[in-house]
C-alpha cells in the first residue's frame, strides 16, 4: 500500500515536472517572439536613421543652395547697381527680373528648407521614441531571460530529484520482490 501511494506520489510529481517544462517551453517561445520583435525595431529604427541621414544631406545641400542664391542675389543687385549708374533701362528691367526670378527661388528654397527642417525634426521624434521602445523591449527580454534561467534551473534540480526518486523506487521495489521470494520459500 506504501509503495502504491510512493509510486503515485511520484507520478504527481512527474506530472508536475512535465507542467513546469512546458511552461518553460512557453515562455521560451515568448522570448524568442520577443527577440524577434526587438529585432524588427531594431531595422526599423536602423531605417529611421537612414532616412533621417538622407533627409540631413538634403537639407545641408539645400542650405548650400541657398548660400549660393544668395551670393548670386548679391552679384546681380552689384550688377544692378552698376546697370543704374550707367542708366540702362533695359538691362535694369532685365536684372530686376532675374533678382525676383531668383527671390521666387530663394523662396521656394527656404519652403523646401523648412520642410526639410520640419522633417528631420520629427524624424529625431520618432528616433527617440524607436530607441525608448527598443530599450523597453531589451529590458523585458533580459527580465524573461532570467525568469527562464530560474525556471531551467529549478526544472533541472526537480529532474535530479526524480531521478533520485526512480532509483530508490526501483530499489525498493527490488526489495519488496526479494522479501516476496524469501516469504513464499
Amino acid at each position: 500500500m506504501q509503495l502504491r501511494l510512493d509510486v503515485d506520489v511520484q507520478k504527481l510529481e512527474a506530472e508536475k515536472l512535465r507542467k513546469g517544462k512546458n511552461k518553460a517551453e512557453e515562455d521560451l517561445d515568448k522570448i524568442k517572439e520577443e527577440n524577434n520583435r526587438a529585432d524588427q525595431w531594431k531595422k526599423k529604427f536602423q531605417d529611421a536613421r537612414v532616412r533621417e541621414d538622407a533627409l540631413k544631406r538634403d537639407l545641408i545641400e539645400s542650405q548650400n543652395k541657398k548660400v549660393g542664391m544668395k551670393a548670386r542675389v548679391a552679384e546681380l543687385e552689384k550688377s544692378l547697381h552698376q546697370y543704374c549708374t550707367r542708366n540702362s533701362a533695359i538691362e535694369l528691367k532685365v536684372s530686376l527680373n532675374k533678382i525676383e526670378e531668383l527671390k521666387g527661388k530663394i523662396r521656394e528654397l527656404e519652403a523646401a528648407l523648412q520642410n526639410c527642417e520640419l522633417r528631420v525634426e520629427l524624424l529625431e521624434t520618432n528616433n527617440e521614441h524607436w530607441k525608448e521602445q527598443l530599450q523597453r523591449s531589451q529590458c523585458q527580454i533580459k527580465d524573461k531571460d532570467y525568469i527562464m534561467g530560474e525556471a531551467v534551473s529549478q526544472v533541472r534540480e526537480v529532474a535530479d530529484h526524480l531521478q533520485t526518486l526512480a532509483v530508490q523506487a526501483d530499489m525498493l521495489s527490488l526489495k519488496y520482490e526479494s522479501e516476496g521470494i524469501e516469504v513464499q520459500n
